[in-house]
This record gives structure tokens, sequence and C-alpha cells, in this order.
């Protein structure tokens, strides 16, 4: 079990009461104080442009289709939350339908895939907004 940073232990023996601020000295602060920012700049971009570069290598409607399972999930969380949040639900419903009929047939094999998962999610959200009892 961790301390946490206003725990009487981190307080020095004989101190009023109160936290007091502890200075952190790792290897990792050496690094940067010695040209080590140039190094980790270097680093993320080369792993930027790795990612980029496998990202183009998938095809379009595969990233797009990702995206709409992404946002099913996030409709799918605020229908599930408690309290249920109804507007963010309905947000993110709103833009898989803005996806999947809005691209059609341009999202390729999953489409149908889609379709059926945008009705699913359309009548959960109907069925969780009558439990809640709320009209509009």
């Amino acid at each position: 079990m961790g301390v946490s940073p206003t725990s009487r232990q981190l307080w020095p023996p004989g101190s009023p009461g109160g936290p007091r601020r502890l200075t952190a000295v790792t290897d990792e602060s050496d690094e940067i104080e010695n040209g080590g920012v140039e190094d980790a700049v270097r680093e993320a971009a080369a792993a930027l442009e790795d990612a980029r570069s496998r990202l183009a290598s998938v095809p379009a409607e595969v990233v797009v289709t990702n995206h709409v399972m992404g946002l099913y999930e996030l409709a799918a969380i605020h229908l599930s939350s408690d309290p249920v949040d109804l507007v963010s639900a309905a947000l993110a419903i709103d833009a898989v339908g803005c996806l999947v009929e809005g691209l059609g047939a341009r999202l390729g094999e999953e489409h149908s895939t889609m379709t059926d998962a945008l009705a699913n999610i359309r009548m959960a959200f109907v069925q969780v907004k009558a439990a809640a009892g709320t009209s509009d």
C-alpha cells in the first residue's frame, strides 16, 4: 500500500503539521538535464512515424469501422452507467448513425454488421430511457 502525498508519514519528525514539499530526484531527471530532451523528442518522433506507417497500411474502412465500434462502446457505457447519462449516450449513438448511415456501403464488408449494431444500440437507448421514466 502506498503513502498518500499528505500522509503524516511524509512529515518530518517534530513538524507542526502539514505536508512538506519533497523533491524527487531520479535518473530520468538527470537525463533530461543532460540533453535527454532531444533524445526523447527523437524517440517520440520515430514512434509516431512508425505508428503512422502502420496505420497507413490498414484499409480506411477498417479504421473507420473501428472508430464506429468505439463510439458504440461509448454509448453502451453511458447507457449502463449509474446514473444513466442519456444525453451522452444519444450523442454517441447519433455519431454512430452519422457514420453508418452516411457512409453506407463504403464501410465495406462490415456495413451490415454496423447497421445491425446501430439498430441494437438505438433499441437499447429506447429501453433504458423508458426504464428511467424520462419522456424527452
